[in-house]
């Protein structure tokens, strides 16, 4: 089951960007959102948005990714929540730097961004990405730690937000393309889900190996 959600969502992020090179299909919709985007910006906006966006940059999402994966393996008194982390950003951050080099895709015009201004390739969205992936599986990890089924949805429920609001404050204050989020988005999401395929196996693998040991 999970690596068929990985497949689906790796079809998804190839579709996203076969409309990107083709300019059609979604890609019709980059420039409608974004100009929609611009007509609702205001100062007051635009600077709460990007303190907020700054939590997905390059110190804000890893220092969320030590503290989680740190703190977890406090808690369980375990490895797994630092090794999980560690092989899920590493796997997140080469698809970042792999797809932006492959695709090498213009930014939106700095005229429509709100500084500071970006300067790598636009696509996909790092910080979407990235966020789906840490965020996502924090929200795993909390899922298997934490006992009341409330607690388990409401944590779903807040990351789930925060990684929906990464993603459109990336096209709010005009840094990507709304086809850059969704792809990051696809991506992130086919790579956690990856992530937890592999550890659901081992510990299959364990519980099997080890009828009496615990996750």
């Amino acid at each position: 089951m999970g690596l068929a959600v990985t497949w689906a969502f790796s079809v998804v992020s190839a579709v996203v960007y076969g409309d990107v090179a083709d300019r059609n299909g979604i890609a019709l919709v980059d420039e409608p959102v974004l100009d929609s985007a611009v007509r609702f910006r205001t100062p007051e906006s635009a600077q709460w948005v990007t303190d907020f966006t700054d939590l997905g940059g390059k110190v804000g999402m890893p220092f969320i990714a030590v503290v989680v994966a740190v703190g977890l393996s406090l808690a369980w008194r375990r490895w797994a929540p630092l090794v999980l982390m560690v092989i899920a950003g590493a796997g997140s951050l080469f698809m970042t730097v792999t797809g932006k080099e492959l695709t090498a895709r213009d930014r939106p015009p700095q005229s429509l961004a709100v500084p500071p201004y970006e300067t790598s390739a636009s696509f996909p969205s790092g910080h979407t990405l990235n966020a789906t992936v840490v965020l996502g599986l924090t929200a795993y990890l909390l899922v298997i730690w934490l006992r009341r089924r409330g607690s388990r949805i409401a944590v779903v429920a807040v990351l789930g937000v925060f990684v929906l609001a990464m993603g459109l404050s990336r096209v709010f204050l005009g840094h990507h393309w709304l086809t850059d989020v969704v792809a990051g988005w696809a991506i992130g999401l086919g790579w956690l889900a990856a992530v937890i395929t592999g550890h659901r196996v081992k510990l299959t693998l364990d519980r099997r190996r080890h009828p009496r040991s615990g996750e």
